[in-house]
């Protein structure tokens, strides 16, 4: 006959905690059972809930009745025994059995205080700013000497073709640009909707409705169609830039092509560039007729037939609108590219190395999408 299994919470011994507290800020910690992967921790939290917050000075751990399974035990009684849970109190261990003596001496105490977190020291006020210029300083520097580097090496591909890798660009534009369009065509779609929607009702009041395919027309042509395009390739693609030459940069693939005397910039950096300034424009080109499709579909319901929305956009909008919008879009692809790669090459060591670079990535590229954006307008108005 097939033996009855029993519970697993039968056959594992339990753990117990005992914590008493005595006068003069003393207290008795009495530890029983077995200490495994299922009781440690429900012994851990009982003993935080005890003592953490406590005015303790002393504490004496009994630990004759302990019985060690793994590493997880070790580790909690290495915790209490350096004062973990009782910050400066004086913790004493007595009456620990030679098999948990003998496990617990192979977590070291010197080994748990050298690689403790340390807890980053509080800076005044302007110690804070003064950290902050000096990192905003070697960021600038950095950026400088990246873009001195990619401009030679871009001159150096564009006056030797073949030593580009014309196929990676290729692979990097469909999987950045070509898998991007669904998401372009909604945005851009909904931000000419929402333009129209938003327009309509003021320029109603003075009979100006017609006015709405001029200010869709500029509007997709010259703002944005570009920004647009561009923040959503620095979210999409800038971020997927930043995530694998980051994850190259801890992986030490980087300092292997170095090894080998290849230049990462030249063999990673540039194709990704390249790619990111053909990418841009075309994608904008595209984003600029998604947004005015999405409010010639708004106009028509309002009652405009389309040859009218057609004539009037016609005889707004010229060739120097559509070159505004497409230099932007360029402008764009090399900073989004170039920033990417930058962040991407700057991950530093740990598991959130990438993680922090590829936010770093975004937000650097947006910020600088916005910044160039109003930089151009302002130029162009002063200069009209």
């Amino acid at each position: 006959m097939r033996a009855e299994r029993k519970p697993l919470s039968t056959i594992m011994p339990e753990a117990h905690v005992e914590v008493r507290e005595e006068a003069g800020g003393h207290a008795l910690v009495r530890l029983r059972g077995q200490l495994n992967f299922q009781t440690t921790g429900a012994c851990w939290r009982e003993l935080e809930s005890k003592l953490r917050g406590k005015s303790i000075r002393a504490v004496e751990v009994d630990a004759a009745e302990v019985e060690l399974t793994g590493g997880i035990g070790a580790a909690l009684l290495r915790y209490l025994s350096e004062g973990g849970m009782t910050p400066g109190a004086r913790v004493e261990m007595h009456r620990l059995s030679p098999q948990a003596e003998t496990v617990l001496n192979a977590f070291a105490a010197e080994d748990f205080r050298t690689y403790q977190p340390k807890r980053p020291a509080k800076l005044s006020m302007p110690a804070e700013i003064g950290k902050f210029v000096r990192h905003l300083w070697e960021d600038i520097g950095d950026q400088v000497r990246f873009l001195g580097s990619i401009t030679r090496a871009m001159t150096i591909a564009l006056l030797l073709p073949r030593r580009m890798r014309w196929h990676e660009v290729r692979a990097i534009m469909e999987t950045a640009g070509a898998n991007a369009l669904p998401i372009v065509s909604m945005v851009s779609v909904l931000v000419g909707v929402v333009t129209v929607l938003e327009a309509s009702h003021p320029l109603a009041n003075f009979g100006a409705q017609i006015y709405l395919a001029d200010m869709i027309g500029f509007s997709s042509l010259r703002e944005t169609g570009p920004v647009v395009t561009a923040i959503l390739l620095a979210g999409r693609s800038g971020a997927a830039f930043a995530a694998e030459l980051g994850t190259m940069k801890v992986n030490e693939e980087l300092d292997a092509l170095t090894t080998m005397g290849l230049n990462p910039i030249q063999f990673l950096v540039v194709q990704r560039v390249m790619a990111a300034v053909l990418l841009t424009p075309l994608l904008t080109l595209y984003a600029m007729m998604m947004g005015i499709l999405g409010g010639l579909i708004i106009m028509r319901s309002l009652g405009f037939p389309p040859l009218m929305i057609y004539h009037q956009i016609v005889s707004r909008v010229d060739l120097s609108d559509l070159t505004v919008g497409i230099t932007k879009a360029a402008l764009f692809g090399v900073i989004l590219g170039g920033m990417a790669c930058l962040r991407g090459l700057q991950t530093g060591e740990g598991p959130s190395a990438v993680g922090v670079s590829t936010t770093r990535s975004v937000i650097a590229c947006i910020l600088l999408i916005i910044l160039v954006n109003t930089l151009y307008s302002a130029v162009q108005y002063l200069w009209a």
